[in-house]
Formats: C-alpha cells, sequence, structure tokens
C-alpha cells in the first residue's frame, strides 16, 4: 500500500500550530500565534498574543481605541516575543519562526537579537505601516529571511470527538 498523499508539509505543520496556540489568546479582535523550530525540525517553543504573567486578562482593557493608558496596546506581549520568553533556555541561533501576522518592528528586534534566522509568516495586512517597513528594513540589514507561506490547504480541521482517523 503506497503512502498518503495529502499529509502537511512541514511549513504547514509548524504553521498549523502556531495558529492552533493563537487560540490560546483572550484578545476578542486579534489572537496571533507564534511557533519557533530547530534545524533539526523541533519546536523549541510556541507563544500567542496576551497579557504579561501575573496581569489578569479581567482586569485590563482589551480596548483598540481611545486613551492609550485605557487600550490593550500597552499591556499585550505580541506572540513572537511571547514565544521567545517561553523558550525553554535552549539556544533559538538559526530557528525558524512561524507566525500568522508579519512581526511588528517591536518582536522584529527581538527576533533578530534572539538569533532566529527566518520568519514565516501568512499575512502581510500592515504591509504599508511604518512598523512592518521598519521590521523589513531590520530584517534586511541583519540577514534574516522573511518568506510568506503559500499553504497547499485552505483550512484543517481539528475534531476533539473523533477518535481515529
Amino acid at each position: 500500500m503506497p503512502k498518503r498523499k495529502d499529509y502537511l508539509s512541514w511549513d504547514e505543520y509548524f504553521m498549523g500550530i502556531a495558529l492552533l496556540s493563537s487560540n490560546r489568546s483572550k484578545d476578542p479582535n486579534t489572537r496571533v500565534g507564534a511557533c519557533i523550530v530547530n534545524q533539526d525540525k523541533k519546536i523549541m517553543s510556541v507563544g500567542y498574543n496576551g497579557l504579561p504573567s501575573g496581569c489578569s486578562d479581567d482586569e485590563f482593557p482589551w480596548e483598540r481605541e481611545g486613551e492609550t493608558y485605557d487600550t490593550k496596546y500597552p499591556y499585550v506581549c505580541h506572540a513572537e516575543l511571547n514565544a521567545i520568553l517561553n523558550n525553554g533556555g535552549g539556544s533559538l541561533r538559526d530557528c525558524k519562526i512561524y507566525v500568522a501576522l508579519f512581526p511588528c518592528n517591536e518582536c522584529a528586534k527581538a527576533i533578530i537579537q534572539s538569533g532566529i534566522r527566518e520568519v514565516i509568516y501568512l499575512s502581510d495586512k500592515y504591509a504599508d505601516t511604518v512598523s512592518t517597513k521598519a521590521s523589513k528594513r531590520m530584517f534586511d540589514a541583519a540577514g534574516v529571511k522573511y518568506t510568506q507561506l503559500s499553504p497547499k490547504i485552505d483550512e484543517l480541521l481539528i475534531d476533539f470527538k473523533k477518535e481515529s482517523v
């Protein structure tokens, strides 16, 4: 019997882990996950956008508009930074990071400083913003490759009720 032909590529698999991680976010508008993988295709860390440990997501704002202090922006830690900070201590040098949304300039700095050498992303919907342009400028200068993933599949269903496939 020949092997299955409809299995996930490595990039689709790791992006799927990032997307699954995003479902831990409490943000009512934007949910982003990240998955960091080493050269041996081993997951080093995952993260999602959320508040720092010790800050209750019931007590801090999730608004997008208003006085900055009363919005989510000064408080939320992005998925990429959370994945870097969640790493159990292994080196991230030469790793790849999979993330649904192209990293902002603050996350780009952390990605570069941690030694990650490649960013695989799905969406670049903020491509025209100063933040994204700054990210790309820094990635180019630091030699960090960035690639938009074009998956062969549109969706992946995870069914917790199905016992086996």
